[in-house]
C-alpha cells in the first residue's frame, strides 16, 4: 500500500468534498495514527493553496478562511523509514550542493529558495556519484519502457546495391576487316542481330593480292625443287596467313593444288552479329570493317557503387544481380574489376561484375540493379541499431548494469547491416545495452552531468571566496 498516495489522496479529498464541514468546524479532521506517522516520517517540498488558487508556500500556513495550506510530497522519493531517519541523525552525510526543486539546471553550494519560495534540495554526498551511472526508480523505468538486450556475436550481412547496365566482354569481340583490297562477290544471308555459329559462311571475297599469294604458294608445292625452295614455300603459306585466308581455305589449296578465284569468309566464333557493313559488289578497303560479332554467352555488368560504399567492396565478393526485364529473376556473379578511379560529378567507382548468360537473356545496355554481399568472414560483437545514440561526432550505447542503474558508455562503431551495428571497443559480449527509451536516460545524464559542473564551478567560487576572506582578516 503506497501511504504517500493515499495522504496526498485523504488531503485532496478533505479539501474538495469537505469544504463545507471544515468550514463549521474549527479545524480539519484529525487522520488515523499510521497515515500521521506516516506524515511526520516525510518532510513536504512545499504547500500548496487548499481551495485549488495557484499559490504555494514554502512553510505551514492558513488561507482566508482558516484552512491550513494543503502539504506536497515528492511521489518519486520512497518515504524514509523511523529507523534510517535515526541512523542518519547519528551519522549525518555531507550535503555536496542544492538543485532547484524544479529541475532546472541551477544549484547553490548554500541553501537558498526559488523564485517561488521553494526550498533548494540538498544533494547527500553518494547520491551524486562520479561513474556516470544514472539511476532510475522502477517506476520510471516501467513507464518510460526501458528495454535491454544483451551483445553477442553476429556474422553481418551488408548489402552494397547499386545501379548498372550490361556490356559486352571485350574480349569475346571479333571484327572481320580485310588486310588487302579486295570485292564482296556474295554476302550470306546474315544480318545484324543473327545468331551465327563458328565456321558459318559470311561472305566470298575476290583480292588480287590473295590470288598472286595462293597461286605462288601452289607454284612452290607444285614443283619437286628441294633444299632453298622448301624454305621459300614456308614463306608463301605464312604469306596466305599475314592476309588473313581462313586456315581451312588454306588447306583446301593444299588438298587440291587449285588456286581459287573467289576465297569464302566464314564467322571466328559464335556470338551476335553487332554490324554488317558488307553488300554485294562492294569494294572493301584493308581496314574496313565489313562484319562485327560479339559471343554474348558471358556478359559484363558495370554498376557504379557509391563512394562511402567502397571501403566494404572487393574483388571476389559475391553480386546478385536483377534485371528490371525479368522481374523475380536473379543472375549471380563476382567482382573482378574495381576501376582506380572516382567519377567526380557522381562521386561512384564503377566496379565490373562477370556474369554467365547460357539463354542470352541479358543484352548489352540492358539496366540492371547490383547487390554485393558484404558479409564479415568471422562473427563480429554486434549491438542493435536502435541501441546506439549518434550525434555524428559521438556515438554512445547505454550499458544496463541492473538494479535501475544505467552507463553510458562511448563506443567505436564498424559496418552496418540487417538491423545491427558492429561495435569495434567500448563493450564486452554479454553485456546489456539499452535498445528502448535510452534517449530519455541520456537526456538524464546530460542533466546530471551539467548539474555536476554546476556544483563544481560553485565549491570553486566558494572556496575562492573564502580564500579570500581568509586574506582580508589576516
Amino acid at each position: 500500500m503506497n501511504i504517500p498516495r493515499l495522504l496526498a489522496t485523504v488531503l485532496i479529498g478533505a479539501s474538495l468534498g469537505l469544504g463545507g464541514l471544515w468550514s463549521i468546524q474549527t479545524s480539519p479532521p484529525s487522520l488515523p495514527a499510521h497515515l500521521a506517522a506516516a506524515a511526520a516520517d516525510r518532510v513536504p517540498l512545499y504547500y500548496r493553496d487548499p481551495g485549488g488558487a495557484p499559490v504555494w508556500s514554502a512553510h505551514p500556513k492558513k488561507d482566508d478562511r482558516g484552512h491550513d495550506y494543503l502539504p506536497v510530497y515528492d511521489d518519486d522519493q520512497a518515504a524514509p523509514e523511523p529507523v534510517k531517519r535515526k541512523q542518519q541523525a547519528e551519522s549525518p552525510r555531507k550535503i555536496l550542493y542544492y538543485r532547484n526543486p524544479m529541475g532546472l539546471p541551477d544549484t547553490s553550494p548554500s541553501p537558498k529558495k526559488d523564485p517561488m519560495g521553494m526550498d533548494y534540495v540538498p544533494v547527500y554526498e553518494g547520491d551524486d556519484t562520479d561513474d556516470g551511472v544514472v539511476k532510475l526508480s522502477p517506476g520510471k523505468i516501467q513507464r518510460t519502457g526501458v528495454k535491454s538486450t544483451p551483445v553477442d556475436r553476429r556474422t553481418l550481412h551488408v548489402g552494397v546495391k547499386a545501379p548498372g547496365t550490361i556490356q559486352l566482354d571485350e574480349r569475346r569481340v571479333s571484327v572481320i576487316a580485310m588486310r588487302a583490297e579486295s570485292f564482296v562477290q556474295k554476302v550470306a544471308d546474315v544480318t545484324t542481330g543473327a545468331r551465327v555459329k563458328a565456321g558459318q559462311p559470311l561472305m566470298e571475297i575476290y583480292s588480287s593480292a590473295i590470288a598472286a599469294a595462293a597461286a605462288e604458294y601452289l607454284s612452290t608445292i607444285n614443283s619437286n625443287i628441294v633444299g632453298g625452295n622448301a624454305t621459300y614455300g614456308r614463306g608463301s603459306r605464312q604469306r596466305l596467313i599475314n592476309l588473313d585466308v581462313p586456315e581451312p581455305v588454306i588447306m583446301a589449296m593444299e588438298k587440291s593444288r587449285i588456286a581459287p578465284v573467289t576465297v569464302q569468309w566464314s564467322a571466328p566464333r559464335d556470338g551476335i552479329v553487332l554490324e554488317r557493313n558488307a553488300i554485294d559488289g562492294m569494294r572493301a578497303n584493308p581496314g574496313d570493317a565489313l562484319f562485327r560479332i560479339a559471343d554474348i554467352s558471358l556478359v559484363w555488368a558495370l554498376v557504379d557503387v557509391a563512394e562511402h560504399d567502397l571501403g566494404s567492396v572487393a574483388v571476389g565478393l559475391p553480386v546478385t544481380i536483377r534485371a528490371r526485364s525479368f522481374p523475380g529473376r536473379t543472375f549471380t556473379g563476382s567482382i573482378a574489376v574495381i576501376y582506380p578511379q572516382v567519377n567526380k560529378e557522381t562521386r561512384t567507382a564503377r566496379v565490373r561484375i562477370e556474369l554467365a548468360n547460357p539463354d542470352l537473356a541479358l543484352l548489352p545496355d540492358m539496366y540492371v540493379d547490383a547487390e554485393i554481399d558484404t558479409a564479415a568472414a568471422a562473427p563480429v560483437l554486434a549491438v542493435p541499431a536502435d541501441a546506439v545514440l549518434d550525434t555524428g561526432s559521438r556515438q554512445v550505447v547505454l550499458i544496463d548494469k541492473g538494479d535501475g542503474r544505467y552507463e553510458p558508455r562511448a563506443v567505436k562503431l564498424g559496418r552496418r547491416g540487417a538491423g545491427y551495428i558492429e561495435v569495434r571497443d567500448g563493450v564486452s559480449e554479454g553485456e546489456a545495452v539499452v535498445t528502448s527509451a535510452n534517449f530519455l536516460i541520456d537526456a538524464e545524464s546530460n542533466l546530471k552531468a551539467a548539474l555536476k559542473s554546476f556544483s563544481d564551478a560553485g565549491e570553486a567560487q566558494l572556496a575562492g571566496h573564502d580564500h579570500g576572506s581568509m586574506g582580508e582578516h589576516k
